[in-house]
């Protein structure tokens, strides 16, 4: 029997039950400044092998998990294997499930929205921040050092949203910020802020728009921008500058980027969503449904059907 996913146990609990943005703070809290709460992974391992499946988390709120056991992490069309402990940054943009291999399971995680973090970051939006930003590295293995190190900050998170101090809430949020800066110090160095080139910028600021553009959360929501050209008007460039940029800075041009963006969506409808073809074909911007297959054969090397058919096997 395959696992069941982490996100369909917290999704039973009081207050993140039915996932909205005003389930997520506890009851009294400040809603002016965003909603925060967070959980013990042991208590949601209870009664684990009872539940079914589910499709990847998109609810409008961001995650951040300390993990203890074997279990795997996926996120978009990528998967990670976490093999002892790992510290994971998941952001509503991208669509993730965790999938413990057993029942030993152990650590902490909190959620929260942009409001209750963004005071304490200067205004900085969350997925500006290398932990969130699309694309990085959302999973990083820990050592036991810096387990006991992140585990001590969630503990301290617990008392405090369970105590009566009028101002706790400002300490959660200084908790918060020392978790994000903990998973940026622990980035591979690639990841880490680079020089900030004019081609650099440019480069950041068309992923920004292109990674904003998803993800399609229902058949009617249809993709906005779909030429290089557009992403050119949109970054008020020329469209063979742009081009220009990202092939020196990424080796690909821009229209095989959007390629390739748009069929890493395609195959996540085909693989967590049930809409039909048409429907995929029809949200991804695509005249018609021979168009789409022939694009997403060319990209995959398989139709959508078969693909589809073998992401459930």
């Amino acid at each position: 029997m395959p696992p069941k996913p982490f996100e369909e146990l917290y999704a039973k609990l009081p207050p993140v039950a039915g996932a909205t943005p005003d389930t997520l703070l506890p009851p009294g809290g400040p809603r002016e400044t965003g909603h925060f709460n967070v959980f013990n992974v042991a208590d949601l391992m209870l009664g684990y092998r009872d539940r079914p499946p589910m499709a990847f988390d998109r609810r409008a709120f961001y995650k951040i998990s300390l993990i203890r056991g074997r279990s795997r992490v996926e996120y978009a069309d990528q998967a990670v294997e976490v093999g002892e402990r790992g510290l994971w940054f998941a952001s509503h943009r991208v669509p993730y499930r965790w999938l413990p291999h057993d029942l030993a399971q152990t650590g902490y995680f909190c959620v929260f929205t942009d409001e209750f973090l963004r005071p304490a970051q200067g205004g900085v939006a969350l997925d500006e921040l290398p932990v969130f930003r699309a694309g990085g590295c959302p999973v990083l293995h820990v050592s036991e050092a810096d387990y006991e190190a992140i585990e001590h900050i969630f503990k301290k998170m617990q008392q405090e949203i369970a105590s009566g101090y009028a101002h706790k809430y400002d300490l959660l949020h200084a908790y918060l910020v020392e978790l994000v800066h903990i998973g940026q110090k622990l980035q591979p160095a690639p990841a880490q802020a680079l020089a900030r080139t004019a081609a650099t910028r440019l480069t950041a600021q068309f992923a920004d728009l292109l990674e904003r553009q998803f993800p399609l959360e229902t058949p009617q929501h249809r993709l906005r921008l779909r030429t290089a050209r557009a992403y050119a008007d949109g970054l008020a460039v020329h469209v063979n500058h742009l081009n220009r940029v990202l092939k020196e800075t990424t080796g690909r041009t821009t229209t095989a980027l959007l390629a390739g963006r748009v069929a890493q969506e395609a195959r996540l409808l085909l693989k967590q969503t049930g809409w039909s073809v048409s429907e995929i074909a029809d949200s991804l911007g695509f005249a018609d449904v021979a168009h789409f297959c022939h694009f997403f054969k060319r990209q995959t090397g398989l139709a959508p059907g078969d693909f589809r058919q073998a992401a459930i096997v």
